[in-house]
Protein backbone atom coordinates (compact mmCIF):
# COMPACT_ATOMS: atom_id res chain seq x y z
CA UNK A 1 0.00 0.00 0.00
CA UNK A 2 1.71 3.62 -0.79
CA UNK A 3 2.11 5.51 1.97
CA UNK A 4 0.21 8.17 -0.05
CA UNK A 5 -3.31 6.34 0.18
CA UNK A 6 -2.57 5.53 3.59
CA UNK A 7 -2.23 9.07 4.22
CA UNK A 8 -5.37 10.49 2.79
CA UNK A 9 -7.40 7.54 3.93
CA UNK A 10 -6.06 8.20 7.13
CA UNK A 11 -6.77 12.13 6.73
CA UNK A 12 -10.88 11.56 5.91
CA UNK A 13 -11.53 10.87 9.06
CA UNK A 14 -10.50 13.91 11.01
CA UNK A 15 -11.76 15.85 8.14
CA UNK A 16 -15.36 13.81 8.02
CA UNK A 17 -15.37 14.63 11.93
CA UNK A 18 -15.24 18.24 11.57
CA UNK A 19 -17.56 18.75 8.86
CA UNK A 20 -20.13 16.74 10.52
CA UNK A 21 -19.61 19.05 13.83
CA UNK A 22 -19.51 22.08 11.15
CA UNK A 23 -22.60 21.26 9.51
CA UNK A 24 -24.62 21.07 12.81
CA UNK A 25 -23.54 24.00 14.57
CA UNK A 26 -24.72 25.67 10.82
CA UNK A 27 -27.78 24.26 11.30
CA UNK A 28 -28.36 25.29 14.54
CA UNK A 29 -26.57 29.11 13.61
CA UNK A 30 -29.50 28.86 10.42
CA UNK A 31 -32.56 28.34 12.93
CA UNK A 32 -31.64 31.09 14.66
CA UNK A 33 -30.60 33.58 12.00
CA UNK A 34 -32.90 36.56 11.77
CA UNK A 35 -34.04 34.87 8.12
CA UNK A 36 -35.26 32.11 9.96
CA UNK A 37 -36.95 33.60 12.90
CA UNK A 38 -38.36 36.00 10.76
CA UNK A 39 -40.39 33.58 9.08
CA UNK A 40 -40.82 30.99 12.58
CA UNK A 41 -40.18 32.39 15.47
CA UNK A 42 -38.22 30.52 18.37
CA UNK A 43 -40.19 29.34 21.10
CA UNK A 44 -38.28 26.48 23.16
CA UNK A 45 -34.56 27.27 24.77
CA UNK A 46 -31.70 25.29 23.20
CA UNK A 47 -28.23 26.92 24.95
CA UNK A 48 -25.27 26.36 22.32
CA UNK A 49 -23.44 24.80 24.61
CA UNK A 50 -25.00 22.12 25.60
CA UNK A 51 -26.16 21.52 21.84
CA UNK A 52 -22.39 21.36 20.95
CA UNK A 53 -21.77 18.55 23.30
CA UNK A 54 -24.73 17.14 21.63
CA UNK A 55 -23.21 17.42 18.05
CA UNK A 56 -19.69 16.47 19.06
CA UNK A 57 -20.92 12.81 20.09
CA UNK A 58 -23.55 12.15 17.44
CA UNK A 59 -20.49 13.20 15.16
CA UNK A 60 -18.45 10.87 16.96
CA UNK A 61 -21.49 8.18 16.43
CA UNK A 62 -22.00 8.89 12.66
CA UNK A 63 -18.04 8.19 12.00
CA UNK A 64 -18.24 4.72 13.51
CA UNK A 65 -21.75 4.35 10.86
CA UNK A 66 -19.35 5.88 8.33
CA UNK A 67 -16.41 2.82 8.56
CA UNK A 68 -18.72 0.47 8.68
CA UNK A 69 -20.32 1.69 5.55
CA UNK A 70 -16.28 1.30 4.02
CA UNK A 71 -15.54 5.02 3.68
CA UNK A 72 -12.38 4.84 5.07
CA UNK A 73 -11.17 1.40 3.74
CA UNK A 74 -7.58 1.67 2.66
CA UNK A 75 -7.69 1.46 -1.33
CA UNK A 76 -7.79 3.73 -4.66
CA UNK A 77 -10.85 5.89 -4.81
CA UNK A 78 -14.35 4.56 -6.07
CA UNK A 79 -15.63 6.23 -8.87
CA UNK A 80 -17.22 10.09 -7.93
CA UNK A 81 -21.06 9.01 -8.09
CA UNK A 82 -20.38 6.01 -6.34
CA UNK A 83 -18.56 7.84 -3.76
CA UNK A 84 -21.38 10.72 -3.35
CA UNK A 85 -23.93 7.68 -2.76
CA UNK A 86 -21.67 6.50 0.17
CA UNK A 87 -21.88 9.48 1.30
CA UNK A 88 -26.01 9.99 1.16
CA UNK A 89 -26.55 6.83 2.65
CA UNK A 90 -24.00 6.90 5.42
CA UNK A 91 -25.43 10.25 6.67
CA UNK A 92 -28.91 8.65 6.01
CA UNK A 93 -28.54 6.22 8.34
CA UNK A 94 -26.91 8.66 10.99
CA UNK A 95 -30.36 10.10 10.73
CA UNK A 96 -31.94 7.27 10.89
CA UNK A 97 -30.18 6.37 14.20
CA UNK A 98 -31.02 9.94 15.52
CA UNK A 99 -34.47 9.55 15.39
CA UNK A 100 -34.50 6.06 17.01
CA UNK A 101 -32.65 7.73 19.32
CA UNK A 102 -35.16 10.64 20.09
CA UNK A 103 -37.94 7.74 19.66
CA UNK A 104 -36.81 5.24 22.69
CA UNK A 105 -35.87 8.77 24.99
CA UNK A 106 -39.68 9.28 24.58
CA UNK A 107 -39.01 12.85 24.23
CA UNK A 108 -39.16 15.69 21.17
CA UNK A 109 -35.68 17.20 20.18
CA UNK A 110 -36.32 20.95 20.44
CA UNK A 111 -36.25 21.69 16.59
CA UNK A 112 -37.03 19.34 13.55
CA UNK A 113 -35.68 22.26 11.38
CA UNK A 114 -31.93 21.76 13.10
CA UNK A 115 -32.12 18.13 12.54
CA UNK A 116 -33.36 18.08 8.96
CA UNK A 117 -30.92 21.08 8.01
CA UNK A 118 -27.86 19.03 9.96
CA UNK A 119 -28.75 16.38 7.68
CA UNK A 120 -28.50 17.65 4.51
CA UNK A 121 -25.74 19.77 5.53
CA UNK A 122 -23.51 16.84 6.38
CA UNK A 123 -24.65 15.52 2.86
CA UNK A 124 -23.14 18.79 1.49
CA UNK A 125 -20.20 19.38 3.60
CA UNK A 126 -18.93 15.30 3.82
CA UNK A 127 -19.83 15.24 -0.14
CA UNK A 128 -17.74 18.16 -1.30
CA UNK A 129 -14.64 17.44 1.77
CA UNK A 130 -13.95 13.57 -0.29
CA UNK A 131 -14.11 16.10 -3.41
CA UNK A 132 -11.64 18.33 -2.32
CA UNK A 133 -9.66 15.06 -1.15
CA UNK A 134 -10.28 13.15 -4.60
CA UNK A 135 -9.14 16.53 -6.35
CA UNK A 136 -5.80 17.20 -4.28
CA UNK A 137 -5.15 13.47 -4.71
CA UNK A 138 -5.42 13.99 -8.68
CA UNK A 139 -3.20 17.02 -8.79
CA UNK A 140 -0.40 14.96 -6.73
CA UNK A 141 -0.70 12.21 -9.35
CA UNK A 142 0.14 14.74 -12.53
CA UNK A 143 2.96 15.77 -10.64
CA UNK A 144 4.07 12.22 -10.23
CA UNK A 145 3.69 12.10 -6.44
CA UNK A 146 1.86 8.70 -5.06
CA UNK A 147 1.38 7.11 -8.46
CA UNK A 148 2.15 3.48 -8.80
CA UNK A 149 5.11 2.42 -11.01
CA UNK A 150 3.74 -0.22 -12.74
CA UNK A 151 4.91 -3.33 -14.97
CA UNK A 152 2.42 -4.47 -17.99
CA UNK A 153 2.48 -7.89 -19.19
CA UNK A 154 0.89 -8.35 -22.50
CA UNK A 155 0.73 -8.50 -26.53
CA UNK A 156 -2.78 -7.55 -26.32
CA UNK A 157 -5.68 -4.63 -27.45
CA UNK A 158 -6.03 -4.17 -23.64
CA UNK A 159 -2.45 -3.96 -23.26
CA UNK A 160 -2.13 -1.25 -25.64
CA UNK A 161 -5.29 0.54 -24.37
CA UNK A 162 -3.87 0.47 -21.09
CA UNK A 163 -0.94 1.89 -22.35
CA UNK A 164 -2.43 4.85 -23.92
CA UNK A 165 -4.44 5.35 -21.16
CA UNK A 166 -2.24 5.15 -18.52
CA UNK A 167 -0.06 8.31 -20.43
CA UNK A 168 -2.72 10.22 -21.75
CA UNK A 169 -4.46 10.42 -17.82
CA UNK A 170 -1.45 10.74 -14.90
CA UNK A 171 -4.61 11.61 -12.74
CA UNK A 172 -5.66 7.51 -12.48
CA UNK A 173 -2.18 7.10 -10.72
CA UNK A 174 0.02 4.79 -12.41
CA UNK A 175 3.26 4.78 -14.31
CA UNK A 176 4.29 2.66 -16.88
CA UNK A 177 7.83 1.42 -16.28
CA UNK A 178 8.29 -1.62 -18.22
CA UNK A 179 6.08 -3.13 -21.14
CA UNK A 180 6.76 -7.00 -21.99
CA UNK A 181 4.59 -8.56 -24.57
CA UNK A 182 5.34 -12.42 -22.74
CA UNK A 183 6.83 -13.97 -19.73
CA UNK A 184 9.21 -16.55 -21.11
CA UNK A 185 11.89 -17.65 -19.41
CA UNK A 186 13.73 -15.05 -21.42
CA UNK A 187 11.51 -12.48 -20.25
CA UNK A 188 11.68 -13.32 -16.47
CA UNK A 189 15.79 -13.60 -16.40
CA UNK A 190 15.85 -9.68 -18.24
CA UNK A 191 13.08 -8.12 -15.58
CA UNK A 192 14.64 -9.57 -12.45
CA UNK A 193 18.15 -7.85 -14.29
CA UNK A 194 16.56 -4.81 -14.22
CA UNK A 195 14.56 -4.68 -11.10
CA UNK A 196 16.79 -2.60 -9.38
CA UNK A 197 16.67 0.42 -11.82
CA UNK A 198 12.85 0.26 -12.62
CA UNK A 199 11.50 -0.16 -8.86
CA UNK A 200 8.15 -0.75 -9.62
CA UNK A 201 5.59 -1.64 -7.12
CA UNK A 202 2.80 -3.79 -9.20
CA UNK A 203 3.02 -6.11 -12.13
CA UNK A 204 -0.33 -6.75 -14.54
CA UNK A 205 -1.10 -9.41 -16.75
CA UNK A 206 -2.54 -7.42 -19.05
CA UNK A 207 -3.42 -10.47 -21.90
CA UNK A 208 -5.25 -13.10 -20.59
CA UNK A 209 -4.61 -15.38 -23.12
CA UNK A 210 -1.17 -15.79 -21.61
CA UNK A 211 -0.38 -19.63 -21.03
CA UNK A 212 -0.36 -21.17 -18.19
CA UNK A 213 3.01 -21.62 -17.14
CA UNK A 214 3.81 -18.18 -17.91
CA UNK A 215 0.66 -16.79 -15.74
CA UNK A 216 2.18 -18.94 -12.94
CA UNK A 217 5.79 -17.52 -13.26
CA UNK A 218 4.39 -14.18 -13.50
CA UNK A 219 2.79 -14.40 -10.45
CA UNK A 220 5.73 -16.32 -8.54
CA UNK A 221 7.80 -13.54 -9.62
CA UNK A 222 5.27 -10.94 -8.31
CA UNK A 223 5.78 -12.92 -5.06
CA UNK A 224 9.64 -13.29 -5.30
CA UNK A 225 10.04 -9.34 -5.54
CA UNK A 226 6.94 -8.34 -3.05
CA UNK A 227 5.08 -6.70 -6.20
CA UNK A 228 1.17 -6.34 -6.12
CA UNK A 229 -0.31 -8.70 -8.73
CA UNK A 230 -3.13 -8.02 -11.04
CA UNK A 231 -4.41 -9.43 -13.55
CA UNK A 232 -7.35 -8.53 -16.36
CA UNK A 233 -10.16 -11.00 -16.15
CA UNK A 234 -11.16 -12.85 -18.70
CA UNK A 235 -15.52 -13.22 -19.43
CA UNK A 236 -15.56 -16.46 -18.11
CA UNK A 237 -13.21 -15.14 -14.65
CA UNK A 238 -16.12 -12.16 -14.49
CA UNK A 239 -18.95 -14.67 -14.43
CA UNK A 240 -17.58 -16.77 -11.59
CA UNK A 241 -15.88 -13.38 -9.67
CA UNK A 242 -18.33 -14.26 -6.35
CA UNK A 243 -16.44 -17.23 -5.09
CA UNK A 244 -15.87 -18.63 -1.88
CA UNK A 245 -12.97 -21.24 -0.90
CA UNK A 246 -13.94 -24.06 1.48
CA UNK A 247 -12.25 -26.58 2.97
CA UNK A 248 -13.29 -30.36 2.51
CA UNK A 249 -11.31 -33.24 4.14
CA UNK A 250 -7.94 -31.32 3.08
CA UNK A 251 -9.06 -30.30 -0.14
CA UNK A 252 -9.31 -26.49 -1.18
CA UNK A 253 -12.92 -26.20 -2.85
CA UNK A 254 -14.32 -23.59 -5.04
CA UNK A 255 -17.97 -22.63 -4.73
CA UNK A 256 -19.36 -20.15 -7.50
CA UNK A 257 -21.76 -17.73 -5.62
CA UNK A 258 -24.86 -16.62 -6.98
CA UNK A 259 -25.56 -13.26 -7.66
CA UNK A 260 -26.97 -10.66 -5.11
CA UNK A 261 -29.58 -10.05 -6.86
CA UNK A 262 -31.52 -12.86 -5.39
CA UNK A 263 -34.40 -12.89 -2.53
CA UNK A 264 -34.36 -9.02 -0.78
CA UNK A 265 -32.03 -7.50 -2.94
CA UNK A 266 -34.61 -7.79 -5.79
CA UNK A 267 -37.10 -6.76 -3.93
CA UNK A 268 -35.18 -4.16 -3.27
CA UNK A 269 -34.61 -3.18 -6.62
CA UNK A 270 -38.05 -3.19 -7.46
CA UNK A 271 -39.15 -0.82 -5.15
CA UNK A 272 -36.42 1.73 -6.16
CA UNK A 273 -37.94 0.81 -9.62
CA UNK A 274 -41.02 1.79 -8.71
CA UNK A 275 -40.47 5.12 -6.68
CA UNK A 276 -37.76 6.18 -8.87
CA UNK A 277 -39.77 5.63 -12.10
CA UNK A 278 -42.75 7.25 -10.70
CA UNK A 279 -41.00 10.33 -9.35
CA UNK A 280 -39.24 11.09 -13.08
CA UNK A 281 -42.04 10.26 -14.84
CA UNK A 282 -43.43 13.14 -12.64
CA UNK A 283 -40.34 15.65 -13.04
CA UNK A 284 -39.97 14.91 -16.90
CA UNK A 285 -43.58 14.95 -17.99
CA UNK A 286 -43.57 18.49 -19.07
CA UNK A 287 -40.33 17.51 -21.33
CA UNK A 288 -42.42 14.34 -22.14
CA UNK A 289 -45.11 16.30 -23.72
CA UNK A 290 -42.90 18.96 -25.47
CA UNK A 291 -40.50 16.17 -27.24
CA UNK A 292 -44.18 14.16 -28.28
CA UNK A 293 -44.76 17.55 -29.51
CA UNK A 294 -42.02 18.05 -31.75
CA UNK A 295 -42.20 15.25 -33.16
CA UNK A 296 -45.84 15.34 -34.08
CA UNK A 297 -44.89 19.05 -35.97
CA UNK A 298 -41.63 17.76 -37.11
CA UNK A 299 -42.58 14.55 -39.50
CA UNK A 300 -45.47 12.54 -40.64
CA UNK A 301 -46.08 9.33 -38.25
CA UNK A 302 -46.98 8.21 -35.48
CA UNK A 303 -45.38 9.88 -31.91
CA UNK A 304 -43.93 6.48 -30.68
CA UNK A 305 -41.99 3.67 -32.21
CA UNK A 306 -43.77 0.85 -31.33
CA UNK A 307 -44.59 -1.51 -34.53
CA UNK A 308 -42.27 -2.90 -37.07
CA UNK A 309 -42.80 -1.92 -40.71
CA UNK A 310 -45.03 -4.95 -41.28
CA UNK A 311 -47.36 -3.34 -38.45
CA UNK A 312 -46.46 -6.26 -35.87
CA UNK A 313 -45.64 -5.08 -32.44
CA UNK A 314 -42.18 -3.83 -31.69
CA UNK A 315 -40.50 -6.03 -28.95
CA UNK A 316 -37.54 -6.51 -27.05
CA UNK A 317 -36.19 -9.11 -24.90
CA UNK A 318 -36.25 -9.05 -21.62
CA UNK A 319 -35.88 -10.90 -18.45
CA UNK A 320 -35.09 -15.29 -18.98
CA UNK A 321 -35.46 -14.18 -22.36
CA UNK A 322 -39.38 -13.98 -22.78
CA UNK A 323 -39.79 -11.10 -25.18
CA UNK A 324 -42.32 -8.05 -23.86
CA UNK A 325 -43.68 -5.16 -26.25
CA UNK A 326 -41.32 -2.28 -26.41
CA UNK A 327 -41.97 1.37 -27.16
CA UNK A 328 -39.60 4.51 -27.75
CA UNK A 329 -40.02 8.14 -29.25
CA UNK A 330 -40.39 7.85 -33.02
CA UNK A 331 -37.08 9.41 -34.10
CA UNK A 332 -37.05 8.23 -37.81
CA UNK A 333 -39.25 8.23 -40.81
CA UNK A 334 -41.79 5.73 -40.74
CA UNK A 335 -41.69 2.45 -42.70
CA UNK A 336 -37.91 2.57 -42.24
CA UNK A 337 -36.78 -0.18 -39.61
CA UNK A 338 -36.12 -2.78 -41.82
CA UNK A 339 -33.79 -0.77 -44.01
CA UNK A 340 -31.17 -1.59 -41.63
CA UNK A 341 -31.19 -4.83 -42.86
CA UNK A 342 -31.35 -4.65 -46.49
CA UNK A 343 -30.82 -1.01 -48.16
CA UNK A 344 -27.85 0.19 -45.53
CA UNK A 345 -26.56 -2.85 -44.27
CA UNK A 346 -23.27 -2.31 -45.74
CA UNK A 347 -23.38 1.23 -43.31
CA UNK A 348 -23.06 -1.06 -39.69
CA UNK A 349 -20.36 0.30 -37.53
CA UNK A 350 -21.21 -2.36 -35.04
CA UNK A 351 -19.49 -5.38 -36.84
CA UNK A 352 -18.28 -6.93 -33.44
CA UNK A 353 -20.70 -8.57 -32.64
CA UNK A 354 -24.94 -9.13 -33.25
CA UNK A 355 -25.87 -5.63 -32.74
CA UNK A 356 -26.83 -3.51 -35.91
CA UNK A 357 -25.26 0.69 -35.58
CA UNK A 358 -26.15 2.93 -38.79
CA UNK A 359 -23.25 5.32 -39.34
CA UNK A 360 -25.24 8.86 -40.59
CA UNK A 361 -28.35 7.05 -40.61
CA UNK A 362 -30.39 8.78 -43.53
CA UNK A 363 -33.68 7.59 -41.76
CA UNK A 364 -33.16 9.59 -38.39
CA UNK A 365 -35.71 12.77 -38.50
CA UNK A 366 -34.64 16.28 -37.53
CA UNK A 367 -35.83 16.03 -34.61
CA UNK A 368 -34.83 12.47 -34.51
CA UNK A 369 -31.37 13.95 -34.17
CA UNK A 370 -31.77 15.98 -31.37
CA UNK A 371 -33.61 13.52 -28.83
CA UNK A 372 -31.45 10.56 -29.89
CA UNK A 373 -27.80 12.95 -29.51
CA UNK A 374 -29.61 13.79 -25.57
CA UNK A 375 -31.37 9.91 -25.10
CA UNK A 376 -34.59 11.78 -24.99
CA UNK A 377 -35.95 9.14 -27.76
CA UNK A 378 -35.97 6.40 -24.71
CA UNK A 379 -38.03 7.98 -21.77
CA UNK A 380 -40.82 6.68 -22.33
CA UNK A 381 -38.87 3.94 -21.18
CA UNK A 382 -39.91 5.11 -18.05
CA UNK A 383 -43.15 3.74 -17.88
CA UNK A 384 -42.02 0.09 -18.76
CA UNK A 385 -39.86 0.13 -15.73
CA UNK A 386 -42.99 1.23 -13.63
CA UNK A 387 -45.12 -2.27 -15.15
CA UNK A 388 -42.65 -3.85 -14.18
CA UNK A 389 -41.30 -5.02 -17.93
CA UNK A 390 -37.52 -3.11 -17.69
CA UNK A 391 -35.25 -1.93 -14.56
CA UNK A 392 -33.71 1.45 -14.18
CA UNK A 393 -30.24 -0.15 -14.15
CA UNK A 394 -29.56 -3.14 -16.05
CA UNK A 395 -28.62 -4.61 -19.11
CA UNK A 396 -29.50 -2.56 -22.48
CA UNK A 397 -33.20 -4.63 -24.25
CA UNK A 398 -31.94 -6.40 -27.89
CA UNK A 399 -34.19 -6.94 -30.25
CA UNK A 400 -35.33 -10.71 -30.79
CA UNK A 401 -33.22 -11.02 -34.13
CA UNK A 402 -30.39 -9.54 -32.44
CA UNK A 403 -30.55 -12.11 -29.29
CA UNK A 404 -31.02 -14.86 -31.82
CA UNK A 405 -27.16 -14.23 -32.78
CA UNK A 406 -26.23 -14.59 -29.44
CA UNK A 407 -23.15 -16.90 -28.29
CA UNK A 408 -23.95 -19.23 -25.57
CA UNK A 409 -22.46 -16.93 -23.16
CA UNK A 410 -23.82 -13.84 -24.03
CA UNK A 411 -27.66 -15.16 -22.63
CA UNK A 412 -26.09 -14.72 -19.00
CA UNK A 413 -27.13 -11.42 -19.25
CA UNK A 414 -30.93 -12.16 -20.13
CA UNK A 415 -30.73 -13.83 -16.13
CA UNK A 416 -31.99 -9.87 -15.10
CA UNK A 417 -34.30 -7.24 -16.55
CA UNK A 418 -33.40 -4.91 -19.25
CA UNK A 419 -32.35 -1.77 -18.26
CA UNK A 420 -32.66 1.90 -19.28
CA UNK A 421 -28.89 2.66 -18.40
CA UNK A 422 -25.85 0.12 -17.37
CA UNK A 423 -22.46 -0.33 -16.55
CA UNK A 424 -21.50 -0.15 -19.96
CA UNK A 425 -23.62 2.99 -20.79
CA UNK A 426 -21.72 4.94 -17.88
CA UNK A 427 -18.64 3.52 -18.52
CA UNK A 428 -17.03 6.47 -20.11
CA UNK A 429 -16.47 4.93 -23.83
CA UNK A 430 -19.43 5.01 -27.35
CA UNK A 431 -17.33 3.08 -28.32
CA UNK A 432 -17.07 -0.36 -26.40
CA UNK A 433 -17.08 -3.53 -28.33
CA UNK A 434 -19.67 -6.08 -27.83
CA UNK A 435 -18.02 -8.54 -26.02
CA UNK A 436 -16.57 -5.62 -23.74
CA UNK A 437 -20.47 -4.57 -23.36
CA UNK A 438 -20.92 -8.33 -22.00
CA UNK A 439 -18.27 -8.29 -19.71
CA UNK A 440 -19.41 -5.10 -18.03
CA UNK A 441 -23.05 -6.37 -17.60
CA UNK A 442 -22.26 -9.72 -16.08
CA UNK A 443 -20.11 -7.97 -13.47
CA UNK A 444 -23.02 -5.83 -12.47
CA UNK A 445 -25.36 -9.49 -12.72
CA UNK A 446 -22.79 -10.59 -10.13
CA UNK A 447 -22.10 -7.99 -8.25
CA UNK A 448 -24.93 -6.28 -7.95
CA UNK A 449 -25.71 -3.59 -4.94
CA UNK A 450 -27.84 -1.01 -3.99
CA UNK A 451 -25.62 1.29 -3.75
CA UNK A 452 -23.98 -0.15 -7.14
CA UNK A 453 -27.14 0.96 -8.99
CA UNK A 454 -27.39 4.59 -7.18
CA UNK A 455 -23.68 5.01 -7.93
CA UNK A 456 -24.49 4.14 -12.28
CA UNK A 457 -27.84 6.20 -11.73
CA UNK A 458 -26.01 9.19 -10.51
CA UNK A 459 -23.62 8.92 -13.17
CA UNK A 460 -26.12 8.84 -16.13
CA UNK A 461 -26.49 12.45 -16.17
CA UNK A 462 -22.71 12.90 -17.27
CA UNK A 463 -22.74 10.17 -19.43
CA UNK A 464 -25.57 11.58 -21.57
CA UNK A 465 -24.02 15.27 -21.54
CA UNK A 466 -20.79 13.99 -22.78
CA UNK A 467 -20.57 14.23 -26.81
CA UNK A 468 -21.74 11.61 -28.58
CA UNK A 469 -22.85 11.34 -32.25
CA UNK A 470 -26.27 10.73 -33.16
CA UNK A 471 -27.20 6.78 -33.68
Amino acid sequence: MKKPELFFSFLLLPLDYALLVLAGVSAYHLRFSRFSTDIRPVIFNLPFDSYLFLVLAIAFAWILVFAFAGMYRIRRPANVARELARVILACSTGLALVAIYIFFRRELFDSRFIVIAAWLLSIVYVSFGHLFIRWLRRRLYRYGIGSRRIILVGNSKTTDKLLSEFAANPYLGYSVVKRLRDFSLESAQELSEIMSTVRAEEIMQSDPNLSKAEALRLYDFASEHHLVYKYVADLLEVKVLRTEVTDLVGVPIVEVKKTTLDGWGRILKRVLDIIGSSVLIILFSPLLLLVALMIKLDSRGPIFFSRRDDGVPVTRVGEGGHPFVYFKFRSMIVNSDSMRYKELAERNLRTDGPLVKIKDDPRVTRVGNIIRRWSLDELPELFLVFIGKMSLVGPRPHLPEEVAKYEHHHRKTLTIKPGITGMAQVSGRSDLLFEEEVKLDVYYLENWSLLLDISILLKTPLAVLKHREAE
